[in-house]
């Protein structure tokens, strides 16, 4: 069986389970870390304790499914459907306690992302979509912004690991600030996602996010109505992902094109 609303059921109870887990254990800056891509790339020993959870949890109730977690790989199955686990995103925040971070779960039916959970664990927030059924917070339905100007969007964005990648970030970020309302960095692809999807933020961009971060979020910011791609007609990758309402997407798509945003020199 591979109905979306059952898959979103069983995906929210594990993202709910993980993250009353992670609530209850945070760790301290004083703790020791490890690093990945850089030294300011961390993972904690709770990002793998999440990842364990969730897969255990989904291969008991699916046994045939594949699991592609960012701590853990890719667990091979056949029943046509796989689970994108990100066990914690924005583990910077979850270290420093700041609420700018997430258990993000998708769940794909042959290829296509029909189901996505980001449970907010420090706000007691938990965002759902089922593919055609619209975007959730609790018992409200989600819109995100529409009609807004680029001159007056609040947008969301976040940068890299790598010294060299963040450098040119800044150089973006310095040409697109005076043309919008402000910009905000929280920390989570997935958070940032659902607040555009939440009319929190008017839109978000960010280079060398991965799959993990954006899959859950991205199918809620789009069934919530916002558009989500690449730049120059490309899908929305690990290269690049922009999320706004259609016109601002278009407006802030031609702003970020001539700066050259997907470069890391």
């Amino acid at each position: 069986m591979s109905d979306p609303r059952a898959l979103l059921e069983l995906a929210e109870d594990i993202a709910r389970e993980a993250g009353d887990m992670l609530l209850a254990k945070r760790p301290t800056m004083s703790e020791v870390v490890e690093t990945k891509s850089s030294p300011t790339d961390v993972v904690t020993a709770l990002d793998t304790a999440s990842e364990r959870l969730i897969r255990a949890r989904v291969l008991e109730a699916r046994p045939g499914d594949s699991v592609l977690g960012e701590e853990g790989g890719e667990a091979a199955g056949d029943s046509g459907v796989r689970w994108i686990v990100d066990p914690i995103d924005g583990t910077v925040n979850f270290l420093y306690g700041l609420p700018e971070w997430a258990v993000s779960i998708a769940v794909e039916v042959g290829g296509e992302i029909v189901a996505g959970v980001v449970n907010v664990v420090p706000r007691g927030e938990v965002f759902t979509a089922a593919r055609g059924g619209g975007a959730w917070l609790g018992g409200e339905r989600l819109r995100c912004n529409t009609g807004v100007p680029l001159s007056q969007a609040l947008v969301a964005t976040g940068f890299g690991y790598l010294r060299e990648r963040r450098a040119v970030q800044a150089q973006v970020l310095a040409s697109v600030l005076p043309r919008v309302r402000d910009i905000r960095r929280g920390g989570s692809c997935a958070v940032d996602l659902c607040s555009v999807a939440s009319g929190r933020v008017d839109a978000y961009y960010e280079r060398g996010t991965n799959y993990w971060d954006f899959a859950a979020a991205g199918l809620i910011a789009t069934e919530a109505g916002a558009r989500l791609g690449g730049l120059d007609g490309r899908p929305h990758s690990n290269d690049f992902v922009l999320c706004a309402a259609p016109g601002l997407f278009d407006e802030l798509h031609d702003l970020l094109v001539p700066l050259d945003p997907q470069r890391d020199a």
